[in-house]
């Protein structure tokens, strides 16, 4: 027997394009997708038209789980990661890149200045001195309890590139992913540069900014809370004074 060969059930992705090389203004581009021939999410969406209709679309990409952060993009007006939106039933998708953002080519920012504002805070356990059995650094279940929800940032910049205050002051204020992660080592009882750290803090720009829009909790795709974290940072340096 014959199998019958499904209907095609189209839909159309317009994608923003732009060259930096190739000069000129953005453009919007629309591929149309079989869906019945297609994977469930945007990333295999893309992949497909990369693949089979047009092999200069240029976007990131690694994991395909959520887990590495690369393929953060605006998708119908909203940040997220592709490889975690669902194709809807509409009869079109719009894709951009991250907004407020320099743009290296089609769906790819440029990523250096917020990963220099990461550099910053220095994410990395810092100790005046070492254990004194020369083991590791133990905490307790209570201590490592008041991590969850920081350390699962993934550092997509979701978050900062739908905040306007990031919008506004790209290069001063730090941003909601960047003072997140901040205060998941402020918050870590086996630091012990708590106050060195909150001294950097303690502008105007880098943790000011914030004006508790909280456009960052809402669009994260990993489900935390970076305006949560960055009002406890508030807190912590204004109780100094």
């Amino acid at each position: 027997l014959k199998m019958q060969k499904k209907p095609e059930k189209i839909k159309h992705f317009k994608i923003y394009r732009y060259d930096p090389e190739q000069g000129g203004k953005p453009t919007m581009m629309d591929y149309p997708v079989n869906l019945n021939e297609c994977g469930p999410m945007v990333l295999d969406a893309l992949i497909k038209i990369k693949n089979e209709q047009d092999s200069t679309l240029t976007f990131r990409r690694s994991c395909r789980e959520g887990i590495c952060g690369s393929c953060a993009m605006n998708i119908d007006g909203g940040n997220t990661l592709a490889c975690l939106a669902h194709i809807d039933d509409k009869p079109t998708t719009t894709i951009y890149p991250l907004p407020h953002m320099h743009i290296v080519k089609d769906l790819v920012p440029d990523m250096n200045n917020f990963y220099d504002q990461y550099k910053s805070i220095k994410p990395w356990l810092q100790r005046k001195e070492a254990s004194k059995d020369g083991k590791e650094t133990l905490q307790s279940k209570a201590d490592r309890a008041k991590l969850d929800g920081m350390y699962e940032c993934i550092l997509c910049a979701c978050c900062s590139t739908a905040c306007p205050s990031y919008w506004w002051n790209t290069e001063k204020y730090l941003g909601p992913a960047v003072l997140q992660q901040a205060f998941r080592w402020i918050d870590d009882s086996r630091d012990q540069f708590t106050e060195e750290r909150l001294d950097q803090l303690d502008d105007t720009f880098k943790l000011f900014r914030c004006h508790t829009i909280m456009n960052c909790s809402k669009t994260c795709p990993k489900h935390l809370n970076p305006g949560k974290a960055i009002a406890k940072i508030k807190n912590r340096v204004l109780a100094r004074h």
